[in-house]
């Protein structure tokens, strides 16, 4: 650990700038904020990373908190067959600062010991950060283990990581004589927090006014919910009486939604996308008394993502210096895909790439359902194709874990279809440089905004998707990206399929093959339309404008 010093009570380290001066605590259970520290599992974490990054460009008043996992999410090792499996190793950072704070908090009946390592905003310009861990002198190993991995698949732990970032969180900021104006809870996860600050301001108009919400969950059914009772007897309310619980928290019954109280409890809400807002409003409708909810768009960091040489390119509005940077980012990727799969890929070859989390209502593999179309499709010698797949399942979820090592073993019967592990930051800004198409086909709703494809399309990629979260404000079919219809009916899976492969064989190959121009155009519009909506600084800006 960094023998930087570490001095109370805690002082932002930037001058803010004057439109960004309210101070605020951002919670998040996980942060991608660079290759190196490995604390977070997907897209959250992602946009979260991306938002502090704009925090410290912008200099604004905003200190992060969250969780330093011994283990991270995991490694995606791979089998003796080279399909994939889980694996869980000790992460040590020594460019973290350990603050020396270290306190207590009621956990599953035992006092846990919290102790906090801050991030200096210089290391990775970011946000200042704080993370908190159980691993820790005074605690025995069940209590270790609360922060060993993240989104622990045992109900008991998963619950008390969260206690640990909401309930823990809340007192670091004490223990710093930290008072921040604005509590902001990215996703429910903090949402035990809140019991801890109407326990201290005893009224629920005091807790309101400090405590804003950010939902990323597109349905009722992703909204995580408990037994009342289990929850107590771990700790959740600070010990807070039932009856008080329910009457603050909206909650009717015994079964405690957490982003129903995080609603309850806030005086302001947003969705993340335009779409996921109106779903959002849509959502919660039956709950008059919760706060009004708002859309701000996901957005990722320019600075962090963008090749320099493809932005230059792009203000110079020079085409062709951008296939040209392009077919150099590709070789660049396809060392890693010559390395992992023992594969050589051509850069003058179109290249479809699908990655992000593995899940099942984003249909990684729909691309090779109709397995006759898919084989006709990479087989064509004539306007040949190149696939890569890679992203991270759940490492508790066994089908999309099935789903990854079905297409890892489908890649066995072709040269130019590739299956990627290790799906992080790094691998993840190479695929996005090193592709001409990014693939994305959640089910539509079912994506709150997803934003792989934002940064796929600042380097020079064109997304292809169906028409869900983010895409809704930007795509332009044939202008700027390539859209499916929006399916309906009975089966929306065939549908989509066949509307994907339709649109593969009749135009997305093709345009590559006969009409570069054309194909050049649109990447230049893509770049220029993501350029300045999709840029995190619009984000963290709108955030002070229309949250904080």
């Amino acid at each position: 650990m960094s023998q930087q010093t570490f001095s109370l009570p805690y002082q932002h380290p930037f001058t803010p700038d004057k439109k960004y001066k309210k101070s605020v605590a951002y919670f998040s259970m996980e942060f991608a904020v660079d290759q190196a520290l490995k604390i977070y599992s997907g897209g959250l974490g992602f946009l979260a990373g991306s938002h502090m990054r704009s925090v410290y460009a912008l200099k604004q008043n905003l200190i992060g908190i969250g969780m330093l996992w011994k283990h991270g999410y995991y490694d995606q090792g791979r089998k003796k067959d080279g399909s994939m499996q889980p694996e869980f190793r000790e992460k040590i950072y020594s460019f973290l600062t350990d603050t020396h704070i270290r306190f207590q908090i009621p956990v599953m009946g035992k006092d846990v010991w919290v102790a906090a390592y801050y991030l200096a905003p210089d290391v990775f310009q970011s946000a200042p950060l704080f993370l908190l861990t159980t691993d820790t002198d005074g605690n025995d190993e069940a209590t270790r283990a609360i922060s060993y991995s993240l989104y622990d698949a045992d109900v008991s732990y998963k619950v008390a990581q969260c206690m640990i970032l909401g309930i823990g969180g809340a007192r670091l900021l004490e223990e710093l004589g930290y008072e921040p104006q604005v509590y902001h809870f990215n996703e429910a996860h903090a949402v035990s927090a809140i019991f801890h600050l109407f326990k201290k301001y005893k009224k629920v108009a005091e807790v309101k006014k400090r405590v804003v919400f950010t939902t990323h969950t597109p349905e009722e059914a992703g909204n995580e919910k408990h037994d009342i009772h289990f929850l107590e007897n771990l700790g959740f309310f600070s010990g807070l009486d039932l009856g008080t619980v329910r009457k603050i928290s909206g909650i009717k019954d015994d079964t405690f939604n957490h982003s129903l109280a995080a609603l309850s409890l806030s005086r302001k809400a947003n969705g993340v996308s335009k779409l996921h807002g109106e779903v959002s409003r849509q959502m919660w409708k039956p709950y008059p008394k919760i706060a009004e909810i708002g859309h701000i768009t996901n957005a990722q960091n320019n600075t962090y993502w963008v090749d320099k040489q493809l932005e230059e390119a792009r203000v110079e509005k020079n085409l062709e210096k951008i296939a040209a940077r392009k077919k150099e980012l590709k070789a660049i990727l396809f060392k890693t895909v010559a390395d992992q799969c023992g594969k050589i890929f051509d850069p003058e070859v179109l290249t479809i790439v699908w990655a992000r989390r593995f899940a099942a209502y984003k249909r990684p593999d729909m691309l090779a359902w109709d397995l006759e179309r898919f084989s006709k499709l990479v087989n064509n010698t004539d306007q040949p194709v190149q696939v890569i797949w890679a992203g991270k399942p759940y490492p508790k979820d066994e089908g999309a874990i099935n789903t990854f090592n079905h297409l890892f073993y489908l890649s066995h019967l072709f040269p130019n279809v590739a299956v990627l592990t290790g799906y992080e930051l790094a691998l993840s800004k190479l695929m996005k440089d090193g592709s001409d198409v990014w693939l994305n086909t959640p089910v539509v709703t079912r994506e709150a905004s997803g934003t792989s494809g934002m940064t796929a399309a600042m380097n020079a990629s064109l997304n292809l998707s169906t028409f869900d979260g983010w895409i809704c404000e930007f795509a332009k079919d044939g202008d700027n990206s390539f859209l499916l219809p929006v399916a309906e009916g009975e089966d929306i899976n065939k549908q989509d399929c066949e509307n994907l492969m339709e649109k593969l064989e009749t135009t997305v190959v093709p345009t590559y093959y006969t009409d570069q121009a054309k194909w050049q155009q649109m990447v230049l519009n893509s770049m220029n339309d993501v350029n300045v909506e999709f840029n995190s600084d619009r984000m963290a800006r709108e955030y002070y404008e229309k949250l904080y």
